[in-house]
């Protein structure tokens, strides 16, 4: 089966006036299709930018990338510009980002449809709390307009749902449903689903974590047990909760125990 997602030594670096700041380091990642992922980690880790690349709203300074078998990495804009709207919804940290201010919550869903579906419309509007409301998106509480752009980014029923933060502006009810929403179309149409997110009920929801620490992959989970990955040429990020038993510049010896390998701090 072909990934909804792969990343191969992906590396982004953005110049900030005469610096350059490296925000991804050779980032290895697999998505399978069907899979939901929540992409963890401290702020300024690399992940909206990850996000972002998995979009196409930016190319890797280096590395490939591919979407559902296609290297986009290397994609002319035109038709990277019509697989998205194709096969991708994204909702984007600002909500107003992803709207239309002056039409109407179901106008902003209709012109996100490449054929309008009035039933969906509909049903997507109830779920998100917004079924006859008529003001244009522009005079949409901050909340509303977040619900509203989940709506918009299913609208098309993307194979790939991509999320920066869907549920920090919402109240607890609220993110419950936008949560339910995005559960049920993964489990509904097999869309795969990659969100970035500090909300603790949004990783628990999703079927697996990704920690981007230092703009690099440092762990995942599944099942609720946290696993380090071991990087290119053999890097590993420990967790922050060990960071006390191997600081920085501690010599370690490696050795193979029967079931794998231990690691053993060797004193100066």
């Amino acid at each position: 089966m072909t990934a909804a997602v792969r990343c191969q030594g992906i590396v982004q670096i953005y110049k900030a006036r005469e610096l350059e700041v490296v925000a991804l380091r050779d980032v290895d990642l697999v998505v399978e299709e069907g899979e939901t992922v929540a992409l963890l980690g401290p702020s300024g880790a690399g992940k909206s930018t990850l996000l972002w690349l998995m979009a196409g709203l930016l190319r890797p300074s280096a590395g490939r990338l591919w979407l559902h078998g296609t290297e986009v990495s290397r994609l002319p804009q035109a038709t990277l510009d019509r697989l998205r709207a194709a096969e991708i919804g994204v909702v984007l940290q600002n909500p107003a980002r992803n709207l239309i201010p002056y039409a109407t919550p179901a106008q902003n869903l209709a012109f996100a449809q490449r054929r309008p579906d009035r039933r969906r419309i509909g049903e997507l509007l109830e779920r998100v709390g917004l079924a006859g409301v008529r003001r244009p998106a522009g005079g949409l509480s901050g909340g509303e307009q977040q619900r509203l752009a989940v709506a918009v980014a299913l609208a098309n029923r993307p194979r790939l749902l991509l999320a920066d933060e869907p549920t920090s502006q919402l109240d607890l009810a609220s993110g419950r449903a936008v949560i339910e929403l995005i559960r049920q179309t993964a489990a509904e149409y097999g869309t795969t689903v990659v969100a970035v997110t500090h909300d603790e009920a949004v990783s628990r929801a999703l079927g697996r974590t990704v920690t981007i620490r230092d703009g690099r992959v440092g762990a995942e989970g599944r099942r609720g047990e946290d696993l380090v990955v071991v990087g290119r040429e053999g890097a590993l990020q420990l967790p922050p909760e060990y960071h006390h038993l191997l600081p920085p510049g501690s010599r370690v010896r490696v050795e193979a125990i029967e079931d794998g390998v231990a690691l053993r701090r060797v004193e100066p």
